[in-house]
């Protein structure tokens, strides 16, 4: 295609504003999907996005209209995912901006838009869902001219659901967003955005080609690794993979090569000639991972296949980080850092369904930035890690710049919410008269409880968040141990404020009491600092009515048969192993109604 009629452009919102249902009407207005084959949320491959009806992966699809080539990237809302966006924007030339017309501008809103701004894109302002009774056009509206300081008759009115006005915003991006800038002379650079595994076809490189072009046979080089391959198919997204003979200039594709480790493909490296090879291009900044996990599998034999699965997910989420380690009590496994905790429950669930791995994972926690009375400083997200605390000279948290869009009716319910979680106030900004933004400082380790739950909860579901790493601030904390049957769980240990130690530790064991199956003998479920007990509970034993079998006779026959129970169950109370189920992890995560 002739680079002047290409068009890259992504779409981008808050959750549940519309974005994937947009593109939808795309696919059908471009007839780049038959009738036949149409769905709800198309480009929304993985169950798990359909069953949660959230876009989690970026998926690209091309479609031809009107003579021009349009490559479209379809972004997810949710912030655990804003490194998906901010790849996606790195690879395009304008965005669609989609307002939900019932909500205005939410958090992720603003969050992603900044992310465009940032990359100097062509934004597109949409307001979907006007169908919808609850939807009010000229307050959303005025708002949307407000934050962008465009016109009102820029702001395209459309709703994805019904079809209406669709057409405007596709013909909107021929309009106003540029053609892709390169040169077809100069030694090929093509930027590698996201990859995945195909059992049958190995590694699949999704790239953007930036200078030059590529064709099926090219000796190409990756820059970062300095892998070395050939193309053996090379294609686009129609949204299943179509081959092609070549990618220009501008243009979005995939690439199958014979590179075999999944680890010489990284996402950002770039891909050029082996002859007449171009320099490499920025690629994209290191993610930081905010929340760490320990995965491991309920059988030890299944290792080889956790370690394989997350290899091949790792090539898919290049969000995630992971090294191996050992835990006495649960075996082999690995320490994985996400970017929250729905991060941690996608991750998760893919990889039961996907790779049908029954798992253990530890309870969550936050990296501290440690520094040893030696000088050494380290950054710890293990409780394990921290061993004897007499050696520590200061532990600092890593602490959140939180922005939170609220109605003002639910303002005091929020302040009182992030107050209670050691928040402090930065500055309120309104957005209209009855919406605000609330800009907070707050722990890391605030939002793991069960934050985001009570936010919705406090505001009728009405409030929305966002959340970036802002610095490291000193803090008390301790390390509070679980112990079950007098046995330490590592998998339980967490680092919690000193002040609050007690309270959490009875919270708990009384959570654990509920949850742990009853044995045949009673257990002991114990939560300490150190070598002290700060709170207890007793799980009663399952009792069999030995006797039952018994009528009349010597009242000593029954006492022989208590006797040898009570013996049995002395024994089994220094034998028995307790298996503690996933909930248990989950359950210590949420706070208290």
């Amino acid at each position: 295609m002739e680079q002047s009629r290409i068009r890259n452009f992504s779409i981008i919102a808050h959750i549940d504003h519309g974005k994937s249902t947009l593109a939808d009407r795309f696919l059908e207005l471009t007839n780049t999907v038959a009738a036949r084959d149409m769905k709800q949320q198309v480009l929304d491959s993985m169950d798990i996005e359909r069953e949660r009806g959230i876009t989690i992966k970026l998926q690209s699809v091309r479609m031809s209209y009107q003579d021009y080539e349009l490559n479209l990237i379809d972004t997810p809302g949710h912030v655990d995912f804003n490194y998906e966006v901010s790849r996606s924007l790195a690879a395009v030339e304008g965005a669609i901006l989609v307002v939900d017309a019932t909500q205005g501008i939410q958090a992720q809103t603003l969050a992603n838009l900044y992310l465009a701004l940032e990359q100097d894109l062509m934004i597109i302002p949409v307001l979907n869902k006007i169908d919808l009774p609850a939807a009010d056009v000229p307050a959303v509206t005025a708002e949307i001219v407000s934050l962008l300081g465009c016109q009102a008759s820029d702001v395209i009115v459309l709703s994805a659901k019904t079809g209406n006005n669709v057409e405007a915003a596709l013909q909107a991006v021929i309009k106003n967003v540029p053609p892709p800038r390169g040169d077809i002379n100069q030694p090929t650079q093509a930027m590698i955005f996201d990859s995945n595994f195909d059992d049958y076809k190995g590694v699949i490189t999704y790239v953007r080609v930036i200078n030059g072009n590529i064709a099926k046979g090219d000796k190409i080089k990756f820059i970062g690794t300095q892998a070395q391959s050939e193309v053996l198919e090379i294609g686009y997204f129609a949204p299943q993979l179509k081959i092609t003979d070549h990618l220009g200039v501008g243009e979005i594709g995939y690439l199958i090569t014979g590179v075999k480790e999944i680890a010489l493909t990284r996402v950002g490296d770039t891909i050029t000639q082996q002859k007449n090879p171009g320099v490499a291009l920025p690629g994209y900044k290191k993610i930081q991972s905010m929340v760490y996990a320990g995965i491991y599998c309920q059988e030890g034999h299944d290792y080889p296949k956790l370690r394989a699965a997350i290899e091949k997910l790792k090539l898919n989420d290049s969000a995630l980080d992971y090294q191996a380690e050992n835990s006495p009590a649960l075996g082999f496994g690995f320490r994985c850092g996400f970017l929250g905790l729905l991060h941690l429950e996608v991750f998760q669930e893919r990889l039961r369904r996907e790779f049908n791995l029954e798992l253990v994972i530890t309870v969550p926690a936050v990296a501290y930035r440690v520094t040893f009375t030696n000088g050494e400083v380290e950054v710890l997200n293990n409780p394990q890690d921290f061993g004897d605390m007499t050696r520590i000279k200061k532990i600092e948290e890593p602490i959140l710049r939180a922005d939170i869009i609220v109605p003002q009716t639910y303002l005091g319910n929020i302040m009182q919410l992030l107050q209670d979680r050691r928040a402090e106030y930065i500055n309120t900004e309104y957005l209209d008269a009855k919406r605000v933004i609330l800009h907070y400082s707050l722990p890391l380790s605030a939002i793991l409880t069960d934050f985001y739950g009570q936010l919705k909860s406090q505001s009728s579901g009405y409030a929305s968040l966002n959340y970036i790493f802002d610095k490291y601030q000193e803090v008390r904390v301790v390390k509070l141990d679980i112990l079950i049957a007098e046995e330490k769980v590592d998998s339980l240990s967490m680092m919690i404020y000193e002040d609050d130690a007690y309270n959490i530790g009875r919270r708990t064991v009384a959570k654990l009491k509920d949850i742990l199956p009853r044995q045949q003998w009673v257990v002991k479920i114990q939560a300490a600092i150190g070598g002290k007990i700060i709170a207890a509970e007793k799980l009663s034993a399952l009792r069999k009515d030995v006797t039952a079998k018994l009528y009349g006779g010597d009242v000593t026959r029954k006492r022989k048969l208590l006797d040898k129970q009570k013996k049995g169950k002395k024994k089994m109370a220094g034998l028995g192993k307790i298996k503690i189920p996933s909930e248990a992890y989950l359950a210590i995560l949420k706070k208290d109604d």
